[in-house]
């Protein structure tokens, strides 16, 4: 990014067009990823960083075991079924606006979710920051994306906001287990609210407004299916725990889930200014990765919902011991995050991100041999360690390949597109694992059993990530031009050059 600098009546030509916002005394690139960045780490910490605090708030509020797996679901099926009207609206309508309106509404959420006294306004709580979330995680890639040229600066800038991110779901349990301990379960959200005002007041200052907008209208008739949609499938999932597969209240809303999602595609098929064009998964490189996002999100979103629940339930560790025994796993993602782009210069995107991958898998399969009296370090922190590894390793090769070629009027489309296939693999799959460890325990709640359900969870998880891994190997991109670190950009680039405006696409 460069700027006019002026000194003593001396003005420095410009050498290129900066790719985020215009005019004079625009922020340092370093200061805008950072803004951004911080908006990420809010958005994925509140993902995780209620798990520690699931045993206090059901006590509390006296929430039932399918209440609990919904405080987290709330969130992210908001997350998720909105994202795309994020993405979307800070094309129209700036990016900077969107992260602004995003951070307010996650931060009043999270105020009135700190302060419910019943069950059902925790719930709505979750489900308004999730709404807030969905509008700002979009702005913070576009963001970065924006300020920071296209090549190895932007592969290090998607590292960095990859590894806050990831480093925001790993410190959710340190994070909360402290705030549960010292404080109340209340402060994991509270604490949002001083933090969100401090990043507003610097999103204020240090951000310049882009956007793209040619005048289109929002799809909210197809926002509104998609998030149906999820909420019914994820809804039906969760019955079959009390009522079984073949039951009436398990089948009728599995049914109207995948209605509704398939209306959602019938109608952005049709609708002149979709919300999410089809045309873009004709591009290889954001339909394979943005199928990776999905399988491997779905396993790696339980991992800590499951982890900490296994730390307290089965090893009866207090909310702040369980977070200190995922202190290596926290730091593990954010290394895996950093190295993830020196691996790409030499091996490919295409590559790292099986590896990462598969390194997960391997932690996955550790982790589901826990017994009850499992010591630390090989029942929580080893197999953990592999786990974040291998999450890292993977987030941004995938990132940049779902993200590259895409045109800058459809940046926060793409990107929010990202997101919303991990969320939504994430919010589903933790639906089914949770279903599928409370089959397993079949209603005994000794640590024996739990642990059982838990491990199951585990496996089929190995199962998932071992799928990601092949369909990874057959569908991604294979290096263009014989650069091992240009997977699928120049195809997805060429491609996407093609691909008329949303409007137009067939």
């Amino acid at each position: 990014m460069t700027l006019m600098l002026e000194s003593a009546g001396t003005t420095r030509p410009r050498r290129s067009p900066r790719p985020h916002g215009s005019g004079r005394g625009a922020p340092a690139a370093w200061l805008v990823v950072a803004l951004a960045c911080a908006g990420q780490f809010l958005v994925v910490l509140d993902v995780s960083v209620v798990n520690v605090a699931l045993p206090s708030m059901r006590t509390d509020l006296d929430l039932s075991p399918s209440g609990l797996q919904w405080v987290v679901n709330a969130y992210a099926i908001a997350f998720a079924g909105f994202m795309l009207l994020g993405g979307r609206a800070g094309d129209l309508y700036g990016r900077k606006r969107m992260f602004l309106a995003g951070l307010a509404l996650f931060t009043v959420a999270s105020l009135a979710g700190g302060l419910a006294q019943d069950g059902w306004q925790l719930l709505l709580a979750r489900a308004v920051q999730g709404l807030g979330a969905a509008v700002l995680a979009p702005s913070t890639l576009t963001i970065v994306t924006s300020a920071v040229p296209e090549g190895a600066a932007r592969a290090r800038a998607i590292a960095t906001w990859t590894a806050v991110g990831a480093g925001g779901g790993a410190a959710g349990g340190l994070v909360g287990g402290v705030l549960v301990d010292v404080l109340s379960w209340r402060w994991v959200l509270l604490i949002n609210v001083p933090v969100g005002a401090v990043v507003l007041g610097g999103a204020l200052r240090g951000l310049r407004e882009s956007r793209a907008g040619d005048g289109r209208r929002l799809d909210l008739p197809g926002a509104l299916l998609v998030t149906a949609g999820l909420a019914t499938l994820a809804y039906g999932i969760s019955q079959t725990e009390s009522e079984g597969w073949t039951a009436s209240a398990t089948l009728v809303p599995l049914a109207a889930g995948l209605a509704l999602i398939g209306l959602f595609l019938a109608v952005e098929a049709r609708t002149a200014a979709p919300l999410m064009p089809l045309g873009l998964f004709r591009l290889r490189a954001v339909s394979a990765a943005n199928a990776a996002m999905f399988l491997s999100g779905s396993a790696m979103f339980a991992m800590w919902f499951f982890l900490t629940l296994y730390a307290q339930n089965a090893l009866g560790y207090t909310p702040l011991e369980a977070g200190l025994a995922l202190v290596p796993s926290s730091l593990a993602v954010v290394l895996g995050s950093k190295l993830a782009p020196r691996l790409m210069r030499t091996a490919g995107a295409r590559t790292v991100a099986a590896l990462g991958t598969l390194v997960a898998a391997t932690g996955f399969g550790w982790q589901s041999t826990m017994r009850i009296d499992d010591p630390y370090v090989t029942g929580i922190m080893l197999p953990g360690v592999l786990m974040m590894l291998g999450a890292g390793l993977a987030s941004t090769p995938l990132a940049a390949l779902a993200t590259s070629g895409a045109a800058p009027g459809e940046a926060g489309l793409v990107s929010g597109l990202v997101n919303t296939s991990r969320t939504m693999g994430g919010s589903l799959g933790l639906a089914v694992l949770s279903t599928i460890a409370a089959a397993r325990t079949a209603g005994r709640g000794t640590p024996e059993a739990l642990t059982e359900g838990y491990a199951l969870a585990f496996r089929t998880g190995t199962g998932v990530l071992l799928a990601g891994v092949v369909l990874m190997l057959v569908w991604l991109p294979r290096p263009v031009g014989g650069g091992a670190g240009n997977d699928g950009a120049g195809a997805a680039g060429g491609a996407a050059k093609k691909l008329s405006a949303p409007g137009q696409r067939s």
